[in-house]
């Protein structure tokens, strides 16, 4: 866990001092930290992800690279990404990973993400199997445009 944590502790690093937008070679980060690529998909796949603020392009073969962008935000249209990044399906752990980011990001207040928390849990849907997950993403983004149109 040591290594994963100062892999993601030099992107993000890398990712201040580039403006948000790093291109990194798999193999030659892996090689920085003598581990091997497969550790750098699981830093990126965990801790860079959508919910999270980041965006992750991957290209292979010769030349290739990966090119991680922290997602810049600009008020309330800003929650419109996150309504399409959403989906038909969502966890609650994915769901709580959004709020925070976007509680993080100043986009939604505390109090806010508060009744988004209270919405998305599994105490509040009440109904077993797939359609859980689908019920979660339909409500969650249901309340994100409703707070889309009264900011915007």
């Amino acid at each position: 866990m040591e290594i994963s944590n100062s892999i993601y502790e030099f992107i993000l690093e890398l990712l201040n001092e580039t403006g948000g937008v790093a291109e990194i070679g798999r193999n030659d980060l892996a090689g920085q930290f003598s581990c091997v690529p497969s550790q750098i998909n699981y830093v990126l796949s965990t801790r860079f992800t959508p919910e999270r603020g980041f965006l992750v392009e991957s290209r292979r073969g010769g030349g290739g690279f990966i090119r991680i962008t922290k997602v810049a935000v600009d008020a309330p249209s800003s929650l419109l990404p996150v309504i399409n990044c959403i989906g038909d399906s969502i966890t609650v752990q994915t769901a709580l990973y959004f709020i925070g980011n976007l509680t993080m990001q100043k986009l939604i207040t505390e109090r806010e993400a508060a009744l988004l928390k209270a919405a998305v849990t599994d105490n509040t849907i009440a109904i077993a199997g797939i359609e859980k997950n689908r019920l979660r993403a339909s409500l969650f983004k249901n309340m994100l445009i409703s707070l889309h149109t009264v900011k915007h």
